[in-house]
């Protein structure tokens, strides 16, 4: 491909309101443009990017087994409402209607695909001797985000793989899981990125397990605990910590406990200033109301140190819920006989009492009264309240020890690219899809799904792949293999030597971008740092006096000089390196 003949509008400024390496470089290389907030025009160099790795993704789901289907973006909205996540979405999901003939068509604009494939195998899927089958599409999906950032990283308007594997029972759930684990590992590592695979909660999608996969980046949205001896990673939803619990004793000279007037004092650091204390000395006193409208709803309150944060995902698995909501202030008056922010665990009944294994370290304690405007000092537990064991109950931190080896888990930030399910029936169940098993009964088909950004791998290949003069493509998605740049265009012999490198590189596989404008040397050079291509030949008058060009990788800091004849035969070897 000729520069003269696509679009590269590259751009000397820095955007203003580019926020993150990947989106001023992307802006910069003329890989997008933005059409409104949320929204971006592909130009030719970043769209050649994403549909690179999209072909990556197609090849490794279709190795694994998975064939290839096409949605339309848009599917009926009672499809949503039988599944309930019409309400799960919320805002997010983008759906409208529109007028047909004499009547109203009311559409969802699919984040996801679950519904509608889902009603595709209920009308097509009838047998067991039909399953297991994996399916999935490259398609566009819709995301109402209230806060665009990050270019392309946060659209409301992106590209994503989604793949929905269907079986009879776990064990042919387990077998598509790990078939999509696989593939995802390889389809990363063709893409030339780095990342980690985390356990992660399964959130709006719904499901029993899941996986995210990560690009560790400094500007990433989401924040992950690491521990790379061990190789255990989580985001901060799901993860674990090797702490366990502790024994607990109530100091030799611990004080009374003594009630205070704390007027008004409804946040630890309200109390922690009136009182003078630091937030590692007090404690928090939460109440959740778990399964709420069935036989089995309670109330639970959960200890937690008052500089941690409690973990929702976990307290629900503590207790065995299916469901975990923080209790509204009609319970929590009815419960603790005081307003939201003064409860506290002494005297406290009716509720199960869970405490994080810090929470009982915590000797004496600042607490919640259980009374209007009043915490107690000097609270110990052993002595004025108990428990028969601590759980993991907080997010986890950088320090904490690694549930696998014990050794320290470090924080770090990332970039979503990648998330597997395991959803088992819960859209079968909602939609009806059943199969007839070998016993002549029928079941519920067991699911899972799998989704890529494809726009991610891209944005998060740059966000962690450039210097101070551009990006640095990892040859598996670059745009193109190699920049050849003629520096005098005018001259006869620079220019067929340029051709003959194009032609004979485009004919042995390596695709080629020649830079045939009538540009400075300097400006070329800055462009092509810019757009970062993996390899690049350099032809010059000066050098074909001496009998050579130059070779160069992105990566190098200076370039080989070799005779031309032997330049082609380079660029392949320094590719397949």
């Amino acid at each position: 491909m000729r520069w003269s003949h696509t679009l590269i509008p590259t751009l000397k400024e820095v955007p203003a309101d580019a926020e993150v390496p990947s989106h001023r470089l992307m802006l910069r290389a003329g890989l997008v443009r933005q059409v409104m907030a949320g929204a971006y025009t592909y130009l030719p160099l970043g769209w050649r990017a994403v549909q690179k790795a999209a072909a990556i993704v197609r090849e490794e789901m279709e190795a694994a087994g998975a064939a290839e289907l096409h949605f339309p973006a848009m599917s009926p909205i009672e499809l949503w409402e039988r599944s309930g996540r019409r309400e799960a979405f919320g805002n997010v999901l983008l759906n409208f209607a529109f007028p047909r003939g004499d009547r109203k068509v009311h559409v969802a604009l699919g984040p996801t695909h679950e519904e509608p494939i889902t009603d595709l195998i209920k009308q097509s899927v009838s047998s067991y001797k039909q399953l297991p089958l994996t399916l999935f599409q490259i398609q566009t999906k819709f995301r109402n985000e209230e806060r665009p950032r990050f270019g392309v990283l946060r659209t409301s308007e992106f590209l994503m793989k989604d793949a929905y594997s269907f079986g009879t029972d776990v064990e042919q759930l387990n077998a598509s899981y790990d078939a999509m684990y696989a593939a995802y590992c390889r389809i990363f590592e063709r893409c030339g990125i780095p990342y980690l695979a985390v356990e992660a909660e399964s959130g709006p999608i719904g499901g029993d397990a899941s996986h995210e996969f990560m690009i560790p980046a400094e500007n990433g949205e989401d924040a992950v605990v690491h521990c790379e001896a061990s190789g255990y990673a989580a985001n901060l939803e799901r993860a674990e910590t090797g702490r366990k619990p502790p024994k607990i004793e109530v100091p030799a000279n611990a004080p009374v406990a003594v009630t205070v007037d704390t007027p008004g004092v409804t946040t630890i650091e309200a109390v922690c200033e009136l009182l003078g204390v630091a937030p590692e000395q007090t404690l928090k006193t939460l109440l959740y109301t778990a399964d709420a409208g069935t036989d089995g709803e309670k109330t639970v309150a959960v200890l937690v140190r008052g500089d941690h944060e409690a973990n929702e995902g976990k307290i629900r698995r503590a207790v065995g819920a299916k469901t975990l909501a923080l209790a509204d202030e009609a319970t929590v008056q009815r419960v603790t006989g005081a307003p939201v922010g003064f409860a506290g665990p002494v005297g406290l009944t009716g509720v199960t009492l869970l405490a994080d294994h810090d929470a009982v370290t915590v000797q004496p304690a600042v607490v919640g009264a259980n009374a209007a405007d009043k915490h107690t000092k000097g609270v110990c537990c052993g002595r004025d309240w108990t428990v028969e064991t601590t759980h993991d109950l907080r997010d986890a931190r950088a320090g904490d020890p690694d549930p696998k080896s014990g050794g320290p888990m470090t924080l770090v930030r990332g970039i979503e690219v990648g998330h597997v399910f395991k959803l088992g029936t819960k859209y079968s169940d909602a939609l009806g899809a059943e199969f007839l098993g070998e016993d002549q009964k029928r079941r519920s088909i067991v699911m899972g799904c799998y989704g890529i950004g494809i726009n991610r791998i891209v944005a998060g290949a740059i966000e962690t792949s450039h210097d101070d003069r551009g990006i640095i493509w990892p040859k598996g998605i670059a745009p193109y293999q190699c920049h050849v740049i003629p520096l005098d265009v005018q001259d006869a012999e620079v220019m067929s030597l340029a051709e003959q490198f194009h032609d004979e590189l485009q004919a042995a596989g390596v695709d080629c971008l020649l830079d045939d404008r009538k540009e400075r040397p300097g400006v070329k050079f800055a462009d092509a740092d810019l757009i970062g291509l993996p390899t690049r030949i350099t032809i010059g008058k000066r050098g074909l006096k001496d009998g050579v060009v130059e070779v160069k990788r992105r990566t190098d800091a200076e370039a080989e000089t070799l005779a031309p004849d032997a330049a082609v035969a380079r660029v392949r070897a320094l590719l397949q390196d």
